[in-house]
């Protein structure tokens, strides 16, 4: 029987050793916290949105964009699913983002935990693995505690987001010492923070809009959907999206705007006709008081101030001008980001181990013949709505396919 060692014990770390296991190999799962699956447990506020229906290329981003989807499609969300209820997790379906009926992440990762009993995969918590060293017949891993012999290996280790629950980045060091390029590792899904002072006024407001990412001259990525401001900048899904692209551009050392628009569905013209219209209907409102009903009053307060109105000056006498730059603050909104969030607060990380040197057909590494990825720890970061866990599902189960069935192992040593 083939021994499958799996370090990680995330999700892509227990699927990977549950796949593994179901195709007959002898697997330990091996994880330096305290318990497996920490991490489940907080995806979708607590509720575990698994997959995501809806897939497309674009969901996923790496250095080698066809890479992703190149796993994606060979484990997709019907086949996850299917695994899931397989296991004992009954999904529901709310706009195609897929979660356990029980709107409960704590089931999906008791559901993996029952199946890891079941399949009599042994689970070491709490052990480090310090270094992996390939041979002729196989690896050994060298830990805090014992030296483990396999003859395949899955690293499984997560990127250096989240750390509280146990991604410290520790994968990266092993993968490099066995030869991998590393993509420098990011935080991505992540608030961004910004240059002005203002953002003190207009903390906890949340407004519908679009955010866009601009960098000499053009525009690098946009989003809409729910704004949040804080006192330090910018946040909320939209801005989460984007904030991969903000993460690389900042480590260039490149300059970066961001540009938010509260009225998305209006154009520049159609909002300063709008607002004209307004001023005309209720000439003798004072500028103070002249949105509310539009917007929240903290950035109405802050745009008519902008745009250098007199707090008491009645609409009916606003200047074209005065018009134009209260326009200009509604739709392009422009703020400077200065640096992204930490890891702390960072959902996953952009960069990883290269997969140029990854096989998507099986997450064998091409450098170490037997050794395979999955998760994390890869050049790989998905959108928000269950496509991260999407990833993890999918290429764990590529992993621990082929580590348990693909051909006889064969080393560069040999």
């Amino acid at each position: 029987m083939r021994t499958v060692a799996v370090i990680g014990g995330g999700a892509s770390g227990m699927m990977a050793a549950v796949t593994a296991a179901q195709n007959g190999a002898d697997v330990t799962l091996i994880e330096h916290g305290d318990r497996i699956g920490r991490k489940i447990l907080s995806t979708g506020n607590g509720r575990c949105n698994f997959t995501n229906i809806r897939q497309e290329p674009f969901c996923y981003h790496s250095d080698d964009p066809e890479f992703p989807w190149r796993v994606v499609e060979k484990f997709d969300a019907r086949s996850i699913i299917a695994f899931f209820l397989q296991i004992g997790v009954y999904s529901k379906n709310r706009n195609g983002y897929i979660y356990p009926n029980s709107d409960q992440a704590s089931s999906v990762l008791d559901a993996l935990r029952m199946e890891i009993d079941r399949l009599g995969i042994r689970v070491r918590t709490g052990v480090d693995c310090r270094e992996i060293r390939p041979g002729r017949k196989g690896f050994t891993l060298f830990t805090d505690q014992e030296n483990i012999r396999a003859d395949r290996v899955i690293l499984c280790t997560g990127s250096k987001a989240a750390p509280v629950t146990g991604s410290d980045g520790s994968g990266y060091d092993l993968a490099k010492r066995l030869g991998h390029r590393i993509v420098p590792v990011l935080p991505a899904l992540v608030q961004l923070r910004c240059e002005e002072r203002f953002f003190k006024s207009i903390a906890g407001v949340r407004a519908d809009g679009n955010v866009a990412l601009w960098s000499d001259g053009r525009c690098i990525a946009s989003d809409r959907g729910e704004l949040q401001l804080t006192n330090y900048g910018i946040s909320g899904i939209p801005v989460f999206q984007v904030s991969r692209y903000a993460s690389r551009l900042l480590y260039e050392k490149r300059e970066v705007k961001a540009i938010l628009d509260f009225m998305p569905d209006f154009t520049v013209s159609q909002m300063c006709a709008f607002l004209r219209k307004r001023a005309q209907t209720r000439p003798e409102k004072r500028a103070d008081q002249f949105l509310t009903g539009l917007f929240h009053r903290k950035l109405s307060d802050l745009w008519i101030k902008l745009a250098g109105i007199p707090i008491h000056r009645k609409a009916g006498e606003f200047t074209d001008r005065e018009l134009e730059n209260l326009t200009a603050q509604i739709k392009q909104f422009t703020v400077s980001v200065k640096e992204t969030n930490s890891f702390e607060q960072a959902q996953v990380c952009c960069g990883g181990v290269d997969t140029s040197d990854v096989d998507p057909e099986t997450m064998e590494s091409a450098v170490i013949p037997g050794l395979y990825f999955a998760g994390e720890i890869l050049d790989v970061d998905g959108m928000c709505g269950g496509y991260n866990l999407t990833f993890a599902w999918a290429s764990g189960y590529l992993a621990g396919r082929s580590a348990a069935v693909e051909g006889q192992y064969r080393n560069k040593t040999d």
